[in-house]
């Protein structure tokens, strides 16, 4: 098969453009696209337990637990206690935390608006529906059965 009629790659050749685009815009602020992602999947407010947001980023826990001593090296969070359950974690924004978390949220704005901007509704529904399909087939494990 003919690599631009493969599936996979045209799926892996744009996330890593993506990737390279967002690590780009990162590293103007002295970041990166992994933290980015973890700053905007902690809640603003309450914080997030440690266990929550590794699932909630598609993550293993050890390439998490490195992201997240890198962010606490560079003061965007901190840990405390869960006041519900004793045993866990939360991981909560600093002030810088916060502001660095709403650089990344117009980051995405601005990426979702050029691709709004460029691509029609019914093309962004397809997608979506295309990607949400590859999705399932790669949960139900129907794919190398």
């Amino acid at each position: 098969m003919l690599k631009e009629k493969s599936i996979d790659h045209h799926l892996r050749a744009t996330w890593q453009a993506v990737a390279k685009m967002y690590n780009e815009q990162a590293s103007k602020h002295e970041s990166t696209m992994a933290m980015a992602f973890a700053l905007l999947n902690i809640d603003y407010e309450n914080g997030t337990p440690s266990t929550a947001l590794g699932p909630q980023m598609g993550m293993e826990a050890t390439s998490l637990s490195r992201i997240l001593k890198n962010m606490e090296d560079k003061g965007l969070i901190y840990r405390e206690k869960n006041p519900e359950d004793g045993r866990s974690v939360l991981i909560k924004l600093t002030d810088l935390g916060k502001l660095k978390r709403k650089v990344s949220k117009q980051s995405v704005l601005k990426f979702n608006e050029a691709v709004r901007s460029n691509i029609s509704e019914e093309k962004l529904n397809n997608f979506f529906e295309v990607t949400e399909t590859i999705n399932k087939l790669i949960n139900k494990k129907v794919i190398f059965s």
